[in-house]
């Protein structure tokens, strides 16, 4: 029996960085001159490129600037993995290195530019582990649109139900469960809502519990 292939995202998942994702949008809103509140800020996690324009037209008005907001977003970023640097989620080493040595294939599905996920995972060593890198900005809509990965399981060449999708936000989840995918939540920064909680195959804890799982 053919082994499922395994798509990560990466933000959140793998990497500590939703937090400090988290903490950028509510200064970029703030130094703006239109606060938001922390649900609002929490909606953008993965959130595709328009429908994150459409969302911050929503908070603050047709006229938002939302190019001045995130260069400010990318700004405050910066200065944060500059100062505390990438993190990794408990037990992500472990896990690929267990998967990789079982024979499982494994992608990103992220929203960052596929450049950046790669230099990204460069530094703290697990680009090793992955065949592929899908960024939702080669496909016309990003998360929570179905669009990547779907992208995904044509360049693997499986159908989605041949894949698990591994997520932490309820955009991610969205679009793997769209797309078809077997899709685990690892909760991040909040846990799923009863709609979220429907679109899963499994809740785990951690990247630990998910491999349990798996094997």
């Amino acid at each position: 029996m053919t082994k499922p292939a395994i798509l990560f995202d990466k933000d959140g998942t793998l990497i500590d960085t939703e937090k400090h994702y988290f903490t950028a949008w509510m200064a970029a809103f703030e130094e703006y001159g239109h606060p938001i509140k922390a649900e609002e800020a929490l909606r953008f996690r993965s959130l595709g490129k328009p429908f994150a324009e459409g969302y911050a037209r929503e908070l603050c008005g047709p006229e938002t600037d939302i190019q001045k907001i995130r260069q400010i977003r990318n700004r405050v970023l910066s200065a944060l993995l500059e100062e505390q640097g990438v993190e990794l989620k408990p037990y992500a080493r472990e896990t690929l290195a267990l998967l990789k040595e079982r024979g499982y294939r494994m992608a990103i599905v992220t929203a960052s530019a596929r450049e950046r996920a790669e230099e990204e995972l460069t530094k703290i060593d697990l680009l090793e582990y992955f065949d592929d890198i899908i960024s939702a900005k080669t496909v016309s809509r990003g998360k929570p649109a179905p669009d990547c990965y779907r992208y995904a399981c044509e360049k693997l060449g499986l159908e989605p139900s041949e894949t698990f999708a591994v997520e932490d936000s309820p955009n991610g989840v969205e679009a793997a469960w769209g797309a078809g995918c077997k899709t685990v939540m690892i909760p991040d920064l909040t846990e799923p809502g009863d709609r979220i909680q429907a679109m899963l195959y499994a809740r785990c804890s951690n990247l630990k519990e998910f491999a349990e799982l798996l094997l």
